[in-house]
């Protein structure tokens, strides 16, 4: 985060989103803005913009994971999370997500998810 992204207050980080540039992610057709790391905990808030036909490949979540969708819809096997829904998934859940028609999202991670081959 830059000084021109966030202004450390007593209270917390105050973190300027507009400003920030849109950064590739690791996944294809996927760009992100961090707006919270803890590297210690792996702890996160990320918002992400996913291009039309993205796939986020198939993954387990090792501790909570909370996803509000901002605009377009986001979609696995247990169903479709579109924009103004939210999802969260518990520990030890796996799944593929894929995004059509792309979407924006703002996703809350307790720690970053593993990638795993998918079952036959």
């Amino acid at each position: 985060m830059t000084e021109a992204s966030a202004k450390a207050v007593a209270m917390g980080v105050y973190v300027d989103v507009n400003n920030m540039e849109w950064t590739p992610s690791r996944l294809p057709g996927s760009m992100q803005k961090t707006l919270f790391s803890d590297p210690a905990t792996g702890r996160s808030t990320v918002l992400f913009k996913l291009a039309p036909g993205a796939v986020i490949p198939y993954h387990e979540h090792p501790d909570l994971e909370q996803t509000y969708v901002l605009e377009g819809s986001l979609e696995d096997d247990a169903g479709v999370c579109s924009a103004g829904d939210f999802v969260w998934r518990p520990a030890g859940s796996r799944h593929e997500a894929r995004s059509p028609k792309g979407a924006t999202m703002i996703v809350v991670f307790n720690k970053q998810p593993v990638r795993m081959p998918k079952p036959e």
